[in-house]
């Protein structure tokens, strides 16, 4: 006789299933039975623990997108001119979404679903890369080490150009890309950038 689930243990399968269910189609493409047919349990039993689709999906997104990494040791170790730091810190986000790439599948389904919830994706995971990004460039501005950019359009475009790469090796899996590691496509990119904005140290 297969082993009762404690109620955080259900929980927790609950919310992975639900997951990949949602990165893959959707809020829209998943319905209640479908995640309780794949769990091997009835609707009445996610309904213990969520009180509608609604919740439990609020309760993915939240542990999906507030997972936040830490660039504390990136941005102290090592040599801390601006090329430097963004690498260390762009391997480090690059490196947390490789390894669940769901996150991506999650956030691009919530831009087109759902315009507050990719928003709460970018505050939560994207933030504070690209605050660096904003704060550094007005600092190099005023010191005359970058050209005439404007820092948040900067920003957000270095922004789309992560996410880019990460699509193209963690969901894509484009074979163009796969002789390239993911590090080596951040290296690029950022020699790209640091060109793009007139960068010297």
């Amino acid at each position: 006789m297969a082993r009762r689930l404690k109620a955080a243990e259900r929980r927790a399968s609950i919310l992975a299933v639900a997951k990949l269910l949602f990165a893959d189609r959707g809020y829209h493409g998943v319905s209640v039975d479908e995640i309780a047919r794949r769990l091997g349990v009835s609707p009445a039993v996610l309904y213990q623990h969520f009180p509608s689709k609604e919740a439990l999906y609020e309760a993915v997104v939240n542990e999906t997108a507030s997972r936040r990494e830490s660039y504390i040791e990136a941005a102290l170790v090592g040599p801390d001119d601006f090329g430097s730091v963004l690498l260390r810190m762009t391997l480090v986000f690059t490196g947390a979404v490789a390894e669940d790439p769901d996150f991506l599948r999650m956030e691009m389904q919530a831009a087109l679903e759902d315009t507050d919830t990719a928003q709460r994706f970018f505050q939560y995971r994207w933030k504070s890369l690209t605050d660096y990004i904003e704060f550094s460039l007005r600092e190099l501005a005023q010191a005359g080490q970058v050209g005439k950019v404007d820092p948040r359009i900067a920003s957000t475009l270095y922004q789309g150009m992560v996410r880019e790469a990460l699509y193209a090796k963690c969901i894509l899996n484009d074979e163009r890309y796969r002789a390239y590691t993911l590090q080596g496509l951040v290296e690029q990119l950022i020699a790209l950038f640091l060109r793009a904005i007139g960068y010297r140290e």
